[in-house]
């Protein structure tokens, strides 16, 4: 048995399963699997203060991006004006709590906590192991769901949208939520999830030495996906971080297609309803995601009209195309292009969440249009099932395993992990 300090030495490519014996990293290098290329450690300098750093002054941004009026909106001598926080209550009001929770949630909430759990976790606190342990296996899990700079994105193209109705101003604490914005993405990727782990608590020991270049399942090992702890695969629970993990995910793909068929029902009515009603002088509108494309295309605003149909439309279209074509190679079809299909399953986990664009749009438009009998702008019922489309499309892609792809491919036990500078 390989005691815990040489058990360090080795991991587990999580995306392609490939045993990897990793080199001596230099500060700011970062060692890539060798098959997939995926990043498997990085050595960051002062890997407690930077992130530490990071971490507190976006969260002081976030304060002060909630304590000032964010944007305004001047129509023909009337004004209207918004903080962060009366876009949920606005929304609430119109019975739509369900995007308000969804705006809390990914837009305040879950980057809030994120960059909080950061600062417990890299600093030596006093902390139970088991609450420090706990953090750990929820900060990584919600990392995906943190949504600011897509909400940022919604407020731009919002502007665009609104420039042919009034002038749009910005206010006190637009700039503090832009820096958030940059701050947390940064504080996120100063922070290495296997140096982290190893602060909590030392990997347990490897049960016998592992081979370089051969897959984990055809050794009897795998890795554990919270903390990349390499075990024995017929052990189910990491005696590190608790979590109870297989050697491949169960029923990955039949999870896969109920999700993946489940936001192909969703998204045909997601896309013929209206996704916001347009109220001017008296006269009430609806508009789908096509027509507010159409619109936008119309008024000689391309670029948006660009954004929005290939972040609404073509995005979560293909995104399903993919993910079936995922499963379907990984069920033993294809051409067994694990590379390709690699790079497939990489470009549709980092673009998925992009498609909530057009649902922080109708809540920017819905918060800040409310002026009297001249104009409003309401949410509609397609907003709330085009947000179900992006979520079940986003846990469709998460239960995927792509391991699976690789598990036909050829092992090479000559290739060496590849260092990159940082």
């Amino acid at each position: 048995m390989c005691s815990s300090e040489h058990s360090e030495e080795w991991m587990l490519c999580p995306q392609c399963d490939l045993m990897t014996r990793l080199p001596p990293i230099a500060i700011g290098q970062k060692a890539s699997c060798p098959r997939c290329h995926a990043a498997l450690i990085v050595n960051w300098s002062e890997p407690r203060r930077r992130p530490s750093g990071y971490a507190l002054a976006a969260l002081f941004m976030l304060l002060l991006a909630n304590l000032f009026p964010f944007v305004s909106m001047q129509v023909s001598g009337l004004g209207s004006e918004i903080t962060l926080m009366e876009i949920p209550q606005v929304m609430v009001s119109e019975d739509y709590a369900s995007l308000a929770t969804l705006f809390m949630l990914f837009v305040q909430a879950v980057p809030a906590f994120c960059m909080v759990t950061l600062l417990l976790l890299v600093n030596p606190l006093p902390l139970p192991q088991p609450l420090r342990i706990g953090l750990a296996r929820i900060l990584f899990k919600l990392k995906s769901w943190g949504m600011a700079e897509i909400f940022l994105a919604g407020v731009l193209v919002s502007f665009v949208k609104l420039m042919a109705y009034g002038d749009i101003g910005i206010g006190s604490s637009f700039l503090p939520w832009c820096l958030f914005c940059l701050l947390q993405l940064r504080a996120f990727q100063c922070v290495d999830r296997r140096w982290l782990w190893r602060e909590i608590a030392p990997q347990p020991p490897l049960p016998f030495r592992p081979q370089a270049g051969i897959s984990g399942l055809k050794q009897g090992l795998r890795s554990c996906p919270c903390c990349t702890a390499v075990l024995p695969a017929e052990r189910s629970l990491c005696p590190r971080c608790a979590t109870i993990a297989h050697a491949r995910r169960r029923h990955s793909l039949q999870w896969t297609l109920a999700l993946l068929f489940t936001s192909v029902i969703i998204y045909i009515p997601a896309n013929i309803l209206p996704i916001m009603v347009t109220e001017a002088l008296g006269d009430r509108m609806g508009s789908n995601i096509m027509a507010g494309v159409i619109l936008l295309w119309s008024d000689g605003s391309y670029p948006v009209a660009l954004v929005i149909f290939i972040a609404s439309i073509m995005v979560p279209s293909l995104k399903m195309l993919a993910i079936g074509w995922l499963c379907w190679d990984a069920n033993g079809h294809g051409r067994r292009d694990s590379e390709k299909m690699h790079l497939i399953y990489e470009v549709v986990e980092f673009v998925g969440r992009w498609s909530m664009i057009d649902v922080f749009v109708i809540a920017v438009l819905s918060a800040l249009v409310r002026i009297g009998q001249l104009m409003n702008i309401y949410p509609a019922p397609g907003a709330i099932l085009f947000a179900a489309v992006v979520i079940l499309t986003m846990f469709a892609a998460m239960t995927f395993d792509p391991r699976l792809t690789w598990d036909r491919e050829p092992e090479n036990s000559m290739k060496e992990p590849s260092l990159d500078g940082k």
